[in-house]
């Protein structure tokens, strides 16, 4: 639809309102309603949106050392812009009008601590190269026969499994929760996040989606807005979603990992196929996968986010421990599909579903960018058979607070990234770390309750 044409829609829709969204540093939707006329002058002299929401954790507890904002600042309104291009309607929701938007700095310049506006740069740094990247996202991840209010009663525990027992790929269980299952498909189709394929996982009430590519931003668009929509969706059937990267130690984690590719803007060509190459692998491809394992130890944090992401990365889960690549190797850290033309593609398998896809996406194609801006060669041969014993390369970090204090220092880190925000997405994911020491667990309780 032309500009022209969705300001029609807007006007002439029954609710008179549109739904808008821009995403936290965390990945988590913050948004509002607005009246269809409140819409009219936005789109034509923008709007604001007040900075709290990236001056608080997921939890909307307040950082103690922020350089965004503040109590010293008073939680000003920061200047936004809505993209007409995101736009959409929520099928669920009447076909209400929909709209992703970014923050912009006092003088109008991409705001550093915006997730999307970050991916942006690096788009427009990729673009000047003369490439135009291709991505695509896969997320796993469980469903409960719960509400928010049952879960909180629960307290967390105990929790029902939408369906019990380990049926990866399974016919019957899809048929069980077919109700479910088809309006995934189907609404999230109608919400302009086409689905690839989707199936059971290995894991009671596990799911997996993969979303069909895209150019870079409209890919991470589809992937931010598909982890808010499933949940919605899942609302609508008494059920409740998580996108946690690991539910249960007992049980798989849940991956998020990200296809890419990377095509020449004028011939409409993947430059990362070359039929000539023993195994059809480029050297732009080979360099790109170079400069991903280089900067992976330095940018850990931006697939790995959590304290329950290190859950998952851990020998044997189906998540990869070592800094690792191989053809069709689901136990490295970077997958490479080099089959035709069309479909030869790096899957970066590190990140995890509980991921913002903005930062994963940024960060995929920065370190990429970095290895062929400088040349960097793939002397690492591919890893056959058992990447977890593949140690020849180093090893990934295995805490969130390893990895944060690895990206804070990192000058690699901050040259591709930048800065401004690399400083404050560590303090961040320092402050996640901080958090979680405060408490006390149910490990704790059964390891040292009777016996210490």
């Amino acid at each position: 639809m032309t500009k022209k044409e969705i300001l029609q829609y807007v006007k002439s829709h029954p609710a008179g309102k549109v739904k808008l969204a821009v995403t936290d540093i965390d990945g988590i939707l913050r948004g509002k309603y607005i009246s269809a006329e409140k819409f009219s002058s936005v789109i034509e002299k923008g709007m604001s949106f007040c900075d709290v929401i990236f001056g608080w954790d997921s939890s909307d507890v307040l950082y103690e050392k922020d350089s965004v904002t503040g109590w010293g600042r008073g939680f000003p309104d920061t200047p936004a812009v809505l993209d007409i291009n995101t736009f959409r309607t929520i099928p669920w929701e009447n076909d209400i009008p929909f709209f992703l938007g970014e923050l912009n700095d006092a003088n109008g310049k991409p705001a550093y601590f915006c997730p999307r506006q970050l991916l942006k740069t690096k788009l427009i740094e990729a673009n000047k190269m003369g490439f135009a990247p291709i991505f695509a996202q896969e997320f796993e991840w469980y469903n409960f026969a719960e509400t928010p209010q049952t879960v909180n009663d629960k307290q967390f525990r105990n929790l029902s499994p939408l369906t019990p027992g380990m049926f990866g790929y399974s016919i019957l269980r899809t048929t069980l929760e077919n109700g479910f299952f088809t309006d995934l498909f189907d609404l999230l189709k109608r919400f302009n996040i086409p689905i690839e394929g989707l199936h059971t996982e290995t894991g009671p009430g596990t799911y997996e989606a993969a979303i069909a590519h895209a150019g870079i931003l409209e890919s991470a668009d589809r992937a931010v807005l598909f982890k808010t929509a499933v949940k919605e969706i899942a609302y609508k059937h008494g059920i409740m979603a998580t996108f946690m990267a690991k539910v249960n130690e007992n049980l798989p984690g849940c991956g998020g990992h990200v296809h890419q590719s990377l095509w020449d803007k004028a011939e409409k060509k993947n430059l990362f196929y070359d039929e000539k190459d023993k195994i059809h692998l480029s050297e732009i491809a080979k360099s790109y996968i170079a400069g991903q394992l280089h900067c992976l130890p330095h940018i850990l944090p931006m697939f790995a986010p959590t304290i329950n992401s290190y859950k998952r990365l851990v020998e044997g889960a189906w998540a990869p421990t070592t800094l690792t690549w191989g053809l069709d190797n689901r136990t490295v850290a970077l997958r490479v599909l080099t089959g035709s033309a069309n479909a030869a593609r790096i899957e970066t398998r590190v990140i995890g579903s509980d991921v913002n896809p903005y930062l994963a996406m940024a960060a995929s194609l920065a370190s990429g960018l970095y290895g062929i801006k400088n040349k960097l060669k793939l002397k690492q041969p591919a890893t056959v058979g058992n990447g977890y014993r593949d140690y020849s390369n180093g090893t990934i970090p295995t805490t969130l607070i390893e990895a944060s204090n690895q990206m804070k220092n990192s000058s690699i880190a901050k040259e591709i990234l930048g800065d401004s925000f690399v400083n404050h997405f560590a303090m961040t994911r320092e402050w996640e770390w901080k958090q979680h020491l405060k408490s006390v667990t149910d490990w704790e309780y059964k390891r040292y309750f009777e016996i210490i």
